[in-house]
């Protein structure tokens, strides 16, 4: 594990420009709400976006969605942008996207400015991650 810091980005893929790496190396941790208030992280590569059919299938779910900024914040202790399983204040369950084994990827470290690299596979491990096809490519914005 390294923490690396940088400059603030506007965008995932000027984020993944200053790290020098593609945007699929950098892992998004998304806070997700389930219908009775409690959560889970979903890790989705850059480039991607949670396929909500796929992720509610795989947690056994027929609701999910992302909360506010300010539920989210309160559920881990991070702002969006920062969001990381590793150090939460809650050890919600961990959904990662099969995309991400193997990898060495880039994630948010707790703080706006800085990056945590990690092998995905320790990760995955440390978490007892359930990991599966919850991804879809992004639409193009436009």
């Amino acid at each position: 594990m390294e923490i690396r810091e940088r400059p603030a980005a506007n965008s995932l893929q000027e984020a993944a420009d200053i790290l020098g790496i593609p945007a699929s190396g950098i892992v998004k941790t998304l806070v997700v709400k389930r219908s009775d208030d409690t959560y889970l992280f979903a890790l989705v590569p850059g480039g991607r976006s949670i396929s909500w059919p796929k992720l509610r299938a795989v947690v056994g779910v027929n609701k999910l969605r992302l909360p506010e900024a300010e539920l989210a914040l309160a559920a881990t202790g991070y702002e969006r942008g920062t969001i990381t399983p590793v150090g939460s204040t809650t050890d919600w369950p961990v959904y990662a996207d099969e995309t991400i084994v193997g990898q060495r990827v880039a994630m948010g470290a707790g703080a706006h400015g800085y990056s945590l690299f990690v092998d995905a596979d320790a990760l995955i491990a440390a978490y007892g991650a359930t990991v599966a096809d919850i991804s879809e490519p992004e639409k193009p914005r436009g």
